[in-house]
């Protein structure tokens, strides 16, 4: 049963891979069998992601929010190691600030990095399979808070919000080119860049609120994108997956 979620000869495309979940998704994807493209604006965090993986990297520069900087990621990919099989479209950000606060910068940062980036990436990997008549999976990366909504996080859910519609549009209209769109929505999860804030007594509260009464660890992630990125899932598109400890079915 191990041989369906095996990743050999596969080439995955990581996005936001410099930190967080994005590092954490490269290893295991590559433990997996796959071969990876890693990519950020943060070159030296992903030289020395590189340098803690067995396998094939291959390292790129990444700005999501400029649509040059896409195509040309695209195009070294294509150049080098041909159209990927695999996309973990990863790369976010947030702003938190209550809506009162918010600004036109603020707004348009988050939106044009968490939806606009994302379908940015999207676009230029499905071209690419296309254009070979291959067939793929894409992985969006939302959150919880694109199904539910949560104080001064007002960008950030809508973004969120706009990337599950996006996954499943995408999903229905690629469906017969055989390319795959799911989702993972992730509850709260105890990463590198957020573990200072839970343990603070507001980052406490938030704990509380979660049914299993604990945060999720990045390996919580790692069947359901094991699963995502696979043969596994051969039969399974415009699938939001949430991992979060039953905070979505946390009573009112």
């Amino acid at each position: 049963m191990q041989k369906i979620f095996n990743l050999d000869g596969k080439t995955a495309v990581v996005t936001g891979a410099s930190s967080g979940l994005g590092k954490h998704f490269a290893k295991t994807l590559s433990a997996a069998g796959a071969n990876l493209v890693i990519c950020a604006r943060r070159m030296q965090n992903l030289e020395e992601l590189k340098d803690e993986i067995d396998g094939e990297v291959l390292v790129l520069p990444l700005d999501v929010t400029s649509e040059d900087s896409v195509k040309e990621l695209f195009s070294e990919i294509n150049n080098s190691v041909g159209a990927p099989d695999i996309l973990i479209n990863n790369a976010g950000t947030s702003d938190p600030r209550r809506f009162k606060d918010l600004d036109e910068e603020s707004w348009n940062y988050v939106l044009d990095t968490n939806l606009n980036g994302a379908y940015r990436v999207a676009k230029s990997f499905t071209d690419s399979l296309l254009e070979e008549n291959k067939p793929g999976s894409i992985v969006n990366i939302a959150s919880i808070l694109g199904l539910r909504v949560g104080l001064n996080l007002a960008s950030y859910a809508t973004a969120k919000a706009g990337l599950v519609q996006l996954t499943k549009s995408m999903a229905l209209e690629l469906a017969r080119s055989n390319i795959r769109v799911n989702a993972i929505a992730p509850g709260y999860i105890l990463t590198e860049i957020n573990n200072e804030f839970f343990a603070t007594e507001e980052g406490q509260s938030y704990i509380r609120n979660i049914p299993m009464n604990r945060l999720g660890l990045e390996s919580d992630l790692d069947g359901v994108l094991l699963l995502l990125a696979s043969e596994a899932s051969a039969f399974m598109t415009g699938s939001i997956i949430p991992v979060d400890g039953g905070h979505l079915i946390n009573p009112l």
